[in-house]
């Protein structure tokens, strides 16, 4: 199977680091026109040089999604430079935990703003250009935690399941105009915050055992990489996937329901390393 992207204009978000990076290199090996925006000029200019090596052209800027005009900006300037945009990666935004004891409503709506109206403001902004070409493919990337919900991390499982809600329906609603949205919602997908994650168990504790504790919901029995997830980007924006919209596709290894057991292993594992690892204070 060759997939052609070579004449594709896309954007995609959230693209210093991580997944929105690694699927912005993946297009741009397919010698795609690439946009990438994150929140810092610096880190977006570093990757807008590296892109610049096998794309067919790239522009990189600092882009807040929580500022409206700032984002139908950015997507005007891209419509205006290559005379349209074809390809949307949804990808800004990160996880959040919390619960019901520690939470106020007020940072679920900061949340919210960054993570479903970040990714409405970006769709909001290429629809009428994609409207004009009658051609467009939007790929939202959410989480496995707006699917199948957890007990925990209240931010990420009500903002996420908004997105994939918001996905859903403009991918039925959108076809019309042979613009097609489908949501792809991670599972462990090791971009590095597993690092800061073992960095919450006491002292001591071995990175093996953590690993191991993490991967006991994960039926493929390892972490995916940020190149899983840019696969099936490209094929999603292909022509490949022409009859494909309103789909909602788990990249998790096989995990499903098992998400929810890992607040619970989580806590278990950090009390038993504490007894095992005792801090000095706990030992005075």
């Amino acid at each position: 199977m060759l997939i052609d992207l070579s004449h594709k204009r896309v954007i995609v978000t959230g693209a210093s680091r991580g997944i929105g990076r690694a699927i912005a290199r993946a297009f741009a090996k397919e010698g795609a026109r690439v946009a990438v925006c994150a929140r810092t000029q610096a880190d977006i200019e570093a990757v807008g040089a590296e892109l610049a090596t096998t794309a067919q052209a790239v522009i990189a800027r600092a882009v807040d999604v929580t500022d409206t005009a700032g984002v139908k900006a950015f997507v005007d300037e891209i419509a205006a430079a290559w005379g349209g945009v074809d390809v949307l990666i949804n990808n800004a935004g990160q996880g959040r935990g919390g619960n019901l004891d520690n939470l106020t409503p007020e940072q679920i709506l900061e949340h919210a703003n960054v993570l479903q109206m970040g990714h409405f403001r970006f769709i909001q902004a290429v629809v009428p250009h994609m409207r004009k070409q009658r051609w467009g493919r939007i790929v939202e990337i959410n989480a496995l935690a707006g699917t199948q919900i957890t007990p925990d991390g209240i931010p990420s499982v009500v903002n996420r399941a908004g997105c994939i809600a918001m996905s859903k329906s403009l991918g039925m609603s959108l076809p019309k105009d042979n613009i097609l949205v489908n949501t792809l919602n991670m599972g462990w997908i090791d971009t590095g915050q597993w690092d800061r994650h073992y960095r919450e168990m006491p002292p001591g504790t071995p990175r093996e055992e953590f690993d191991a504790m993490v991967l006991k919901v994960v039926p493929l029995g390892r972490f995916g990489k940020p190149e899983d997830v840019a696969g099936m980007a490209l094929f999603l924006a292909s022509d490949y996937a022409s009859f494909i919209s309103a789909a909602s596709i788990d990249i998790a290894g096989g995990m499903g329901g098992q998400i929810a057991y890992y607040p619970t292993l989580k806590r278990d594992f950090g009390a038993a390393m504490a007894l095992r690892y005792p801090s000095p204070d706990t030992q005075a």
